[in-house]
């Protein structure tokens, strides 16, 4: 694979060819990436892969018009044909005033922070089988698992670089070492199946494959025999595993889109109370190894920690450069960018910072209500906040966790929800987006 410099030339002179060939300014984006993955099933060996990709995007301006392409073919015959068709596609374009390349003097200069992102480690294909069969190996071996659906594990290496013409260039390597497993337990139809899985950006942060595997198998045991629960309103509590999930929604309402379009349920709540005064939220693009850790966003402004909401008060939008220059803002540092097309929006490490009640109390004060533990479909409207998912998960009565439950659905709308939040103590850093358990009073709930 190509060093970060090497890599950071593929980009520049890019650039260089599109302003030799008539564009007022322009920005490209280059990306290499090697990976392999080995599956497992019932023992065996079901599948080997390996990968290697190099690609390239390049993005053109002409005045406020704009074009952008990607290309995996970089020799200098595609590359020549590259630029021109792009540049011919800007002149065409129509015109968008926002548009254009980030602030020249909000770039990041120096050295960028070190965030040991790449281990270095280069993982063969027997030692990735061992660690998949290890892991399936723990999960059959759970009592009440009766089949599996297989184990995997993969490991990958890639490095991105940018690079404008009005003066940035910068790139970073990055590591990513991944093992799940997923299993079945019961039999006939009233099989339940459930995973674990676990990522990290050095080999030697990978939990152990046997933990991986006995987390399964037991998440799938319980799960057997489920009740049926009458419709009403009660307590919810979202597991760990799935109470970043409300984050996401957060975000998609507080990206710079949704505001410009004015297509978000928290328009005009910029500077308001929007969750409850124990909840503060936070964005920390530094954290060392972190699994969306990064040393510059996508347009190469210099990305630093910030609390998104602090005490429950909704603090900035998620904005890159157009989305900025629309509301009359500064880019907050959170462009993203892929091979092709303009920069959106996207967090790196985010968290909700952990409450001061142990999540037991949170359960062990209800009476009757549901702990989530999977959420199904997509049922939020961005616009009104509406909320409505299928869910599985446990009976919570009198402050106990009994018996599990699927097939229900769980309502609300997420203003509401925001304010109603009680977080847990017991904050983990295992995703990308880490939140701790939640618990949310009045919520409407389905079932049979």
């Amino acid at each position: 694979m190509l060093t970060i410099s090497e890599a950071c030339e593929r980009a520049a002179n890019a650039v260089a060819r599109a302003r030799a060939a008539g564009a007022d300014a322009a920005d490209a984006v280059f990306a290499a990436d090697s990976s392999q993955s080995v599956s497992v099933r019932m023992g065996a060996l079901e599948d080997v892969e390996r990968s290697e990709s190099e690609e390239l995007g390049l993005r053109v301006f002409i005045g406020h018009r704009s074009a952008s392409v990607s290309t995996s073919d970089l020799s200098p015959a595609a590359m020549d044909m590259l630029v021109e068709r792009v540049v011919a596609m800007a002149r065409e374009a129509p015109e968008d005033k926002w548009a254009g390349l980030a602030p020249g003097d909000r770039l990041l200069h120096g050295s960028p922070p070190m965030l040991d992102l790449d281990d270095g480690a280069r993982v063969d294909p027997p030692s990735l089988k061992e660690r998949a069969r290890r892991a399936e190996e723990a999960a059959r071996g759970v009592p009440g698992v009766t089949n599996s659906e297989g184990a995997s594990a993969g490991a990958s290496r890639s490095v991105m670089t940018l690079a404008t013409s009005h003066g940035f260039a910068g790139g970073y390597a990055q590591t990513s070492h991944g093992l799940s497993a997923s299993v079945l337990a019961g039999a006939g139809g009233g099989m339940e199946r459930d995973y674990a899985h676990h990522s990290a950006r050095h080999a030697a942060l990978l939990e152990a494959p046997e933990a991986i595997g006995r987390l399964a198998g037991e998440r799938a045991v319980a799960r057997l025999d489920p009740a049926r629960i009458p419709s009403g309103t009660m307590p919810v509590v979202f597991d760990r595993r799935v109470s970043a999930g409300l984050i996401g929604h957060f975000l998609g309402a507080i990206g710079g889109a949704a505001i410009t379009r004015k297509t978000s349920f928290l328009l005009d709540r910029l500077g308001q109370q929007v969750f409850a005064p124990g909840v503060t939220i936070c964005d920390d693009p530094h954290r060392p190894r972190g699994l969306r850790s990064r040393p510059f966003d996508g347009e190469g402004l210099p990305v630093q920690p910030v609390k998104l909401v602090d005490a429950g008060m909704l603090e900035t939008w998620l904005l890159d450069s157009a989305s900025a220059r629309q509301l009359g803002l500064e880019p907050t540092g959170h462009a993203a960018r892929g091979i092709g097309g303009a920069p959106g929006v996207a967090p790196s490490n985010l968290y909700m910072e952990a409450g001061h009640i142990p999540a037991e109390t949170l359960v062990g004060e209800i009476d009757h209500g549901i702990l989530v533990t999977e959420l199904i479909g997509q049922g939020v409207n961005g616009v009104t906040g509406d909320y409505s998912r299928g869910a599985a998960g446990f009976l919570i009565e009198k402050g106990e966790i009994t018996r599990p439950v699927s097939e229900i659905t769980i309502a609300g709308n997420l203003k509401d929800m925001f304010l109603a939040l009680t977080p847990a103590s017991d904050l983990e850093f295992r995703y990308g987006i880490n939140a701790p358990t939640i618990r949310i009073d009045g919520m409407t709930i389905a079932g049979a």
